[in-house]
């Protein structure tokens, strides 16, 4: 054990557990409502929705896998930083809009919304379990944040006793989202998005500072890392796979359960626009995190005898821990373990929550007990949420960690298929028999492409006169849904077949209520 680092891993540790059960008192409302326990009341000015969307959005497997890839497999890692600028003009132009439908009605998931849109409950049911499906491996992922810390500072994770310390934060992180809903991770997104901060600008002038500047750094990467596979007469070979994931994870991001549940929070369509000009602070931060795979090439600590073991077990995903420990004294690794273990705390209990509100309202109240109370309501919502974490922490530990992250790569494939249903509907109304066509075909197609990749890649090439374009599958996939769906839709009204009921209004969609 890391004498000196674990006392002050656990200090912060504690904070933010008193902080979770504290957020109950903060901003008070009548909890058994699902909308002021699922969404805090939608009353979280742009402040607080800043913390809340960055501790939702950056968690503590961004921390770690990125530059895990930037280490592992060099430039193409960058993508996520085109990626996260490409986010934000889309959700800036797109979200308002769904607020302001949601604010009125009192819609409470994206599934709300696409079952008064399309008048299909069949359509939302799609929608609620792709959305949950989607969010399950993205919480277990999260346990790999905090299982390599706690490995790194000196504990076996192997066994039972290995598993101890995750059941018990997971126990701890369950304990208070029960009791205080979105409000805890609200609040303890303030203290993680500090400490990540504090952590980047102390490595970033700490570490080049070591290695002899960033001209050394990059001196010292291979050549096949620094750039990206150039086109040539076969294929676009690197350059088409790195802009396709920039552009379908910026499609996909705001899709998922938890980024829509910290947007609908949002006390206005106000403070969402204005999150989305600041939140590009987080990208930089990204770019610096990226960066760090390469120090950790540069300072050649996979090749350090002390961390060997270490690698062997967690791989890459072991780059940030193995800098630290070596460039930093032994009191501040406890602080940035504390930043990487909180930052999986945030959105692990967001993810929970939107996972329990999906299912509450658009599988339970639709489909099992259409009169439920308020009461009841919440109820069913706090046990599902509670379920949903037990389901992560034993599928970490029961199943081999590449199931995680093989499911989380068809997770990425599977929620970007609910974009026509959502994002579309905003600006036109598709017939719903053609969007759960479009639906069903595009997770038929894009399950295929990762499975033919057995689940290793998201990179499928499709051929086009014999030139090969490499891709990412959700991409391709979502295109056939887009497709299929205008398709049905068109024959759908040719042929005379009677349409479903709008329940919205064009006024809804003027995001002109503010609080």
């Amino acid at each position: 054990m890391n004498a000196a680092a674990t006392p002050v891993f656990v200090l912060f540790f504690v904070g933010v557990t008193i902080l979770g059960f504290f957020a109950a008192r903060w901003r008070r409302g009548d909890l058994a409502h699902l909308d002021e326990w699922g969404l805090g009341g939608r009353r979280f000015g742009t402040i607080v929705t800043w913390f809340l969307l960055g501790g939702d959005l950056y968690t503590a497997y961004t921390f770690v896998a990125v530059p895990a890839l930037v280490f592992a497999a060099g430039a193409t890692g960058f993508f996520a930083i085109p990626y996260t600028i490409l986010i934000y003009p889309f959700a800036f132009a797109v979200f308002p809009k769904l607020w302001a439908v949601a604010k009125r009605h009192g819609y409470v998931t994206a599934a709300d919304f696409v079952a008064a849109r399309h008048g299909s409950r069949l359509l939302a049911l799609a929608v609620a379990v792709t959305g949950i499906v989607a969010t399950l491996p993205y919480i277990a992922l999260q346990l790999v944040g905090i299982e390599v810390v706690i490995g790194a500072l000196g504990f076996n994770t192997t066994g039972f006793a290995g598993d101890l310390p995750l059941i018990i934060a997971f126990a701890i992180l369950a304990a208070y989202t029960y009791t205080s809903g979105l409000r805890a991770p609200a609040m303890i997104a303030v203290v993680k998005d500090v400490l990540i901060y504090v952590t980047i600008a102390a490595a970033v002038i700490v570490i080049p500072a070591q290695l002899g500047g960033f001209g050394h750094i990059f001196g010292n990467v291979p050549h096949d890392k620094l750039l990206l596979k150039a086109p040539d007469t076969a294929s676009l070979n690197g350059y088409s796979a790195y802009a396709s994931l920039a552009v379908g994870s910026a499609l996909a991001l705001f899709l998922y359960p938890h980024s829509v549940t910290a947007m609908l929070s949002s006390s206005s369509g106000g403070s969402i626009r204005r999150n989305m000009a600041l939140l590009p602070a987080y990208s930089l931060v990204l770019g610096v995190l990226a960066l760090l795979g390469y120090m950790a090439l540069a300072a050649g600590v996979k090749d350090m005898p002390q961390y060997a073991p270490y690698f062997k077990v967690y791989g890459a995903n072991f780059a940030v821990p193995a800098l630290f420990l070596h460039f930093f004294p032994s009191w501040f690794v406890g602080v940035a373990f504390a930043a990487i273990a909180i930052g999986a705390l945030v959105p692990a209990a967001i993810m929970s929550i939107a996972a329990a509100n999906l299912y509450t309202r658009n599988i339970h109240r639709a489909f099992v007990n259409r009169n439920m109370t308020h009461d009841q309501e919440t109820h069913v919502a706090k046990l599902v949420s509670l379920l949903v974490k037990v389901g992560a922490v034993a599928f970490i530990i029961g199943l081999p960690l590449t199931y995680a992250i093989e499911l989380q790569l068809l997770g990425g494939i599977w929620i970007i298929q609910t974009l026509p249903a959502l994002v579309l509907g905003l600006y036109t109304r598709l017939d719903y028999r053609g969007l759960l066509s479009g639906w069903a075909t595009g997770i038929a197609v894009g399950t295929w492409m990762a499975a033919s990749l057995n689940l290793k890649s998201s990179i499928y090439t499709v051929h086009l006169g014999g030139y090969g374009i490499p891709g990412y599958a959700a991409l391709w996939s979502l295109a056939v849904n887009v497709i299929v769906a205008i398709v049905v839709s068109v024959l759908v009204r040719v042929a005379g077949m009677a349409a479903a009921e709008d329940r919205t209004r064009p006024e809804d969609y003027l995001d002109t209520i503010e609080n």
